[in-house]
């Protein structure tokens, strides 16, 4: 157990002042040192906000020594493109890349020398290297509180002074144009001024000076002369106030004398603000006169409007109605009372289409729009309008000069019907030529190719390339030689062309080609002046002809051959039947004794016999001297009505045997008439045995014979079987044949029609057989009075 200190009490007190006393102190050095600790943190945050305000500054400061040492913010580097901050103003230039130039490194060396010696600040640019950064350094002494140096501020100056270089090209580019505007103002033909605020003139050109017969610019300024003495009575400062005060350009037209001579001119006067005013004149008197002279063009086209057959219709610029003629009246059926009003353009097409003269339009107002750009179209638009009554209009729309339209409106509708029926006719004429057999070509004036068909492009093998150049005939000479048969016959085709549009001749003719063809060929010359050239192929016809040619010279032959044949036979059978008959008509009379009567028949029979083929031979041996044109012929005066009633008389018995009627109707004066007795007799007793041998039984015969001054006509007609086509075709053949059968049905030798024929001609006349199968025939024959022999006058 410990024994306790014990203090007395003064000790005591004295122990607890001291402890009080030290912890008095150490309390007030706490307080104390949280205070500078306060002060110092508040320092070091100001310290901090004045670094970092430094650091975001548009500049970069650095201090530069006595010793020439720089002390810098490491920014310094990276403004100059340096890796390191440069420990003196040579190193600011820098060794490669960055760094400024050697000129401003010594420029900024010397200043900071002069800053030193002199204390005076200075300013420089400095350029960086290799780019196009500027840089301001401005310096001055360092205050004292920062030691001795000087401290320089680098500014980035880079957009400043592309700013700079950019107002002064805008300056100088403004400082140019004004002068070329107030080059302009001087040699500009015309009077122009500028007022000062005080409506003074402040500037003319050289014009002005003219016009007022000044002796220079400064001359008429100081003087003030104007140019007018007053437009609509005021002075021309008053009109200038004027401007000025309304704000308007002002213009006025005044007479003035310029040189002697009386002009007009249009006085413009332009407010320029508080800058004054500008003005300008213009002699309009050419002008005027120009206006006057188009006023009364203006009035001779409107009046030569109105004499057109094509409507007219002109628009203002204002799209109003200002001209109509009066077929542009006709044309659309509108009243010259509303046109009078001027209606614009649209109102004009609506009315228009309401009465039925607009083309027919689904969307009428697009189409209306359209319409509507012709005010503004460039040059003439033309359309074709196919109104709905079939009509044709031609529109053309003419923009004018002013902004205004003029329309035209011509009637097409004959036009186009003529144009439809042309183009028709077109088709068909193309169309028949390549239709044609023939080839066709047509050569114009020039000896050009211009209208061809199929055939002629095949014959002479001409290709689509030859015939679209329009081929001249000189060319196509050279093309088509060698398809002839003798090439150096090809000119011949440039000649005819050249005969037919030069010469205005025909001519026809034949050719052969290489490949064994044959054609004929015509060149006729065309009222137009071509030449149209035809080519017909007649290869066939050719050898046919010639087949035709050698069979008919053989059968000429055989008919010599038979004509001198049937001759010499009917010569030869004279003899025989002159014996026969000279020798019955001895047994007839009884010379050689009385014959019993059946053999006196015989010899009837025999001598009816005899002069039935005697007959026949001599009508043999005239139709042959008739076919060689060697039948005689006498020339008397015959009593025709005599002869035919003697030739009627003589057939009576063969129509009473048969039996049939036999009608006769002769004039009593049927008169005379020139010619062969004998001949005229056969042709009546051929006409009548012929009818009444091929009449049935029970038939009827007619003879009508009349005649006037000039003719006679003599028609035979029967009931008998009649005849067909075929028959009828060769019924005058100029030799025998087998045609027909009497009523026992022996066959009969038909020589008495053609043999009638010849003698019918003999004597100039003609004749004709009418004859139809079941209703007989009719034999007309008209004789002429007055014969004249062929090749007599």
């Amino acid at each position: 157990m410990s024994h306790m200190i014990q203090l007395d009490p003064i000790a005591a007190l004295m122990l607890a002042i001291i402890v009080a006393l030290w912890v008095a102190a150490a309390v007030a050095s706490i307080i104390m040192g949280l205070r500078r600790d306060a002060v110092a943190k508040s320092r070091a945050r100001d310290v901090e906000r004045q670094g970092a305000l430094l650091a975001s500054a548009p500049a970069v400061p650095f201090r530069i020594g006595q010793d020439g040492r720089i002390g810098a913010d490491p920014r310094l580097a990276h403004w100059l493109g340096l890796e390191a901050i440069p420990a003196s103003i040579d190193e600011m230039a820098g060794q490669g890349a960055g760094g400024i130039s050697v000129v401003d490194v010594e420029g900024l060396a010397a200043d900071v020398n002069a800053a030193f010696q002199a204390g005076r600040p200075f300013e420089r640019v400095l350029h960086l290297a290799g780019t196009d950064r500027v840089l301001l350094a401005r310096g001055r002494l360092a205050p004292p509180a920062i030691g001795d140096g000087v401290i320089v501020w680098l500014f980035d100056n880079s957009e400043a002074e592309r700013t700079i270089a950019r107002l002064s090209a805008d300056c100088q580019s403004i400082s140019d144009a004004l002068d070329s505007c107030l080059a302009l103002i001087e040699a500009a033909p015309f009077p122009m001024w500028h007022r000062g605020p005080d409506l003074k003139l402040a500037l003319v050109n050289s014009a002005y000076v003219r016009a007022v017969e000044g002796e220079s610019a400064e001359d008429v300024v100081v003087r003030g002369v104007e140019l007018v003495d007053a437009a609509e009575g005021r002075p021309p400062r008053a009109t200038a106030l004027a401007a000025r005060d309304t704000g308007r350009i002002k213009t006025h037209v005044v007479p003035v004398t310029l040189g002697g001579q009386r002009r007009t001119m249009r006085i413009t006067d332009v407010p320029m603000g508080e800058h004054g005013v500008a003005g300008y004149a213009f002699d309009i008197q050419d002008l005027e006169q120009t206006r006057g002279e188009l006023g009364r063009f203006q009035e001779a086209q409107r009046e030569l409007f109105d004499r057109l057959s094509a409507g007219v219709a002109q628009f203002a610029p204002d799209r109003s109605l200002i001209f109509f003629n009066q077929p542009f009246l006709q044309f659309f059926a509108l009243q010259p009372e509303w046109l009078a009003d001027r209606p614009e353009f649209d109102r004009v097409l609506e009315r228009m289409r309401e009465t039925q003269r607009l083309p027919e339009a689904r969307d009428f107002p697009g189409w209306k729009n359209e319409r509507r750009h012709w005010f503004n179209a460039v040059d003439s638009v033309e359309e074709t309008w196919t109104l709905p009554g079939g009509q044709h209009l031609r529109v053309v729309a003419q923009p004018l000069p002013n902004g205004g339209l003029l329309l035209f409106f011509e009637d097409r509708t004959e036009q186009v019907q003529l144009s439809s029926a042309r183009d028709t006719l077109l088709r068909v004429r193309a169309a028949t030529f390549d239709n044609l057999f023939e080839a066709i070509g047509v050569f114009a004036a020039d000896g050009r190719l211009h209208i061809w068909n199929q055939s002629f492009r095949d014959i002479w093998g001409l290709s689509d390339a030859d015939l679209a150049q329009n081929l001249r005939v000189d060319a196509m000479v050279e093309l088509v030689a060698a398809k002839l048969a003798d090439p150096s016959r090809a000119q011949l085709l440039r000649d005819l062309v050249r005969i037919a549009t030069v010469d205005r001749q025909a001519r026809t003719g034949r050719m052969a080609l290489a490949d064994g063809r044959y054609f004929d060929f015509a060149v006729v010359p065309l009222p137009d002046g071509n030449a149209l050239f035809t080519l017909l192929d007649i290869t066939a016809s050719r050898g046919i002809e010639e087949a035709l040619r050698g069979r008919a010279d053989a059968l000429e032959e055989a008919d010599k051959l038979k004509t001198a044949f049937v001759a010499n036979m009917s010569y030869e059978l004279r003899v025989p039947l002159t014996s026969i008959a000279g020798f019955a008509e001895l047994l007839d009379a009884g010379y050689a004794g009385e014959l019993p009567g059946v053999a006196h028949e015989y010899v009837k029979a025999i001598l009816a016999s005899v002069g039935r083929l005697g007959s026949l031979v001599e009508d043999v041996l005239d139709l042959t001297q008739g076919a060689a044109g060697n039948l005689p012929l006498a020339e008397e005066d015959v009593d025709m009505g005599a002869l035919l009633g003697e030739a009627v008389e003589g057939a009576r018995k063969a129509a009473a045997a048969k039996p049939l009627s036999l009608v006769v109707d002769i004039d009593h004066d049927l008169g005379m008439m020139r010619g062969d007795p004998r001949r005229l007799r056969q042709i009546a007793d051929h006409l009548l045995n012929n009818a009444i041998t091929y009449t049935p039984p029970a038939g009827k015969v007619t003879i009508r014979v009349h005649g006037d001054d000039d003719l006679i006509v003599w028609t035979v007609a029967d009931t008998g079987q009649g005849m067909e086509p075929a028959q009828r075709a060769g019924i005058f053949d100029a030799y025998p044949r087998i045609d027909a059968s009497n009523d026992e049905g022996k066959q009969l030798i038909g020589i008495g029609l053609p043999l009638t024929r010849q003698l019918v001609e003999a004597h100039g006349g003609s004749i004709a057989l009418e004859s139809e199968p079941g209703r007989g025939t009719t034999v007309t024959i008209h004789l002429p009075r007055r014969h004249v022999e062929h090749g007599d006058g």
